[in-house]
């Protein structure tokens, strides 16, 4: 790839901007610094980014925009009613201390990471997973077509200064260079672990679909869900990454997605389905199952992409349509001050995603704050897959 003339591509270009960035930050705040990289692919080179605390985040929509991220720079946690407004204030804060001096294209753009659970707070006092976990990670790798950018974000002060920013950019993508293009190539097809036990699902689930079937059918419920929970004893860990370059194999209309902290729990999955996407302005979004016609755009419903992704991937059948419109402003800060920010320059901090510059399917840009995530609320009351700003 050639990169534009503007783009930074040697030392001496980062060195400036870096130390623009410090100008801009009067020494308190986030040094955001950015280089293009040749051909790599963020899901094969996630394992390879220096982890720090290890958390590691992927939203992959390859051919579209793959993003990876590793580390944290700010992170937050929190539950209650007020997830989705503390989120997006969290956002705000972090990118309104964040310089990034250097020109870039909206896919390399500094990103929030954002989960969200089902439920406002915990079932149980003390476990399970919280309301909102947001980062602005410390590394960020994403590509988009044959565009690559590596991005590396941390706090200034102490021993860290924006000379060693740059110095710690410029040896990483160096490092990244050398590696060859895919350093996990094969794993793709490599058999997984062996399954040692099982659990018995089976008989439960028929008892809960009888029971649902007779609450239906008698008025009480218009409709319900189902699930099911397995557990599995393997015979080794299972590689997240591995299955998720087997995802990409087999369900390459799919939108992959992984968020793990430490040696924790890993959240991973494809999904067929686009929740919205902000492009230019406009927010675009597929309707989901149960959505109901209303308004004079209300024929667009049959036309709705939706029901076809989730058909590919294996989901099942609705009907839906493709609604678009400008994403409002967002409103202004209230006057309480911001949610705190766990900073984590030189060790190990925090957990999960919230948003600013993110990539949700399709990949957003920065300057889209507030819109999309209200509208994700109203849209989806919960929404469980991370997603990023």
């Amino acid at each position: 790839m050639q990169a534009p003339s503007t783009v930074t591509t040697s030392f001496s270009d980062l060195l400036a901007a870096a130390g623009e960035g410090a100008r801009q930050l009067e020494g308190d705040g986030v040094l955001s610094l950015a280089l293009p990289l040749t051909g790599r692919d963020p899901l094969a080179l996630l394992s390879q980014l220096d982890q720090g605390d290890r958390f590691r985040f992927l939203w992959d929509s390859a051919p579209g925009l793959c993003l990876a991220a590793s580390g944290r720079c700010n992170s937050l946690e929190l539950s209650g009613p007020r997830r989705f407004e503390l989120a997006q204030r969290f956002s705000a804060v972090s990118l309104g201390r964040l310089a990034a001096p250097q020109p870039c294209p909206p896919l390399a753009r500094p990103r929030v990471l954002l989960a969200f659970s089902f439920f406002d707070s915990p079932l149980q006092e003390g476990e399970g997973v919280p309301g909102v976990q947001a980062v602005l990670p410390r590394w960020q790798l994403s590509r988009q077509g044959r565009h690559c950018w590596l991005r590396l974000q941390r706090s200034l002060g102490g021993e860290v200064s924006a000379r060693s920013v740059a110095e710690e950019l410029w040896e990483q993508a160096a490092r990244l260079a050398q590696l060859p293009a895919d350093p996990n190539a094969g794993q793709g097809d490599a058999p997984g672990p062996a399954i040692l036990e099982r659990s018995s699902w089976q008989q439960g689930y028929r008892s809960v679909v009888e029971r649902g079937l007779e609450l239906v059918e008698a008025g009480d419920l218009r409709k319900l869900v189902l699930a099911v929970r397995q557990q599995l004893l393997l015979a080794h860990p299972l590689d997240p990454l591995q299955l998720l370059a087997q995802l990409r194999q087999r369900q390459p209309g799919s939108c992959r997605f992984l968020w793990q902290r430490a040696d924790g729990p890993a959240l991973l999955g494809a999904s067929p389905e686009r929740l919205l996407t902000v492009r230019q302005g406009q927010l675009r979004s597929d309707a989901l199952a149960g959505t109901a016609p209303v308004g004079p755009n209300a024929p667009q419903l049959m036309h709705s992409e939706g029901p076809a992704r989730t058909r590919a991937g294996g989901g099942g059948h609705h009907r839906g349509a493709a609604a678009e419109r400008p994403v409002p402003p967002a409103p202004p800060p209230s006057p309480p001050g911001p949610p705190r920010a766990t900073g984590a320059p030189a060790h190990p901090h925090h957990r999960r995603p919230g948003g600013s510059a993110t990539p949700g399917p399709g990949g957003g840009p920065a300057s889209h704050p507030g819109g999309s995530r209200s509208a994700a609320a109203a849209s989806h009351g919960s929404p469980a897959q991370p997603r990023a700003v």
